[in-house]
């Protein structure tokens, strides 16, 4: 039996990271926790190593594995002709189960499968997987399973079906979730959702589409005649009232939301 570090003592994790960052840089497998279901990963740019992860889990090159990255500014390293509005989703909900599948750069010297020039990132809200990627960077991780099984939800579900193909397991107890990741297509002009996971089309769309904001509610209301004060003295017939230069300049301050784009974060 493959050794099983427990992860969820500091201790652990890191006696845990060490001996798994020692098997990816060797080329080996490993089963990490993330926050959707537990993964069984390799160095993404080892083409054997890869090729030992779609061979444990019983799947061909024509269903390539996605890459998981320790830190948001490792997307442009792996990705090129990014999305303004992928950037958006990013923003929004990295680190966490949302899967972007994007042009991949062309100089990159990896073999993930059949990509068709693609590669499909994802950053995951995991101490324990962000640690290692921290390490040993980024990783062909998919599902701890057999194709055709459940996801894995803890680590004794992950052995059960993968035995010795891993070296090392991570086990920081049950995943806090068992829906798999979204997945957005954001290689065309408009995204297209081709998986739907733990992102709801509804929370996509509110980062996507959000509503104009509501101008109206704060302009002034039209004066009503009935409410001038009767008591206020009229003008002389003769007098002539100044109105101002421009009356545009009496009008509300400009209360147009800042449309500048806030700044990447992590």
């Amino acid at each position: 039996m493959s050794p099983v570090y427990d992860c969820t003592t500091e201790s652990g994790r890191a006696e845990g990271i060490a001996a798994a960052v020692e098997v990816v840089r060797d080329g080996g497998v490993v089963v990490l926790p993330t926050d959707t279901v537990y993964g069984i990963g390799a160095d993404a740019f080892s083409p054997e190593a890869v090729a030992s992860v779609l061979a444990a889990k019983g799947r061909g090159r024509e269903m390539p594995p996605p890459v998981l990255v320790p830190s948001v500014r490792t997307v442009d390293g792996l990705a090129t002709d990014v999305p303004e509005w992928a950037r958006d989703l990013i923003r929004e909900f990295w680190p966490g189960p949302l899967t972007l599948v994007l042009k991949a750069q062309s100089s990159l010297m990896w073999d993930l499968g059949d990509t068709n020039g693609t590669v499909a990132v994802r950053m995951p809200k995991d101490d324990t997987a962000l640690a290692l990627l921290g390490e040993v960077g980024p990783m062909a991780v998919t599902s701890a399973n057999l194709t055709g099984r459940p996801p894995a939800t803890t680590v004794t579900d992950a052995a059960a079906q993968l035995g010795a193909a891993v070296a090392v397991y991570l086990d920081a107890g049950p995943t806090t979730s068992t829906e798999v990741s979204t997945i957005v297509d954001c290689t065309s002009e408009v995204p297209v959702v081709l998986r739907a996971g733990a992102v709801t089309q509804e929370q996509l769309d509110a980062v996507l589409h959000p509503e104009p904001a509501d101008t109206e509610a704060d302009a002034p209301a039209d004066t009503d005649p009935a409410d001038t004060d009767s008591d206020a003295p009229e003008p002389e017939p003769t007098q002539a009232l100044e109105l101002p230069a421009d009356p545009a300049s009496d009008s509300t301050p400009d209360n147009t939301p800042d449309s500048s784009t806030p700044g990447e974060t992590r």
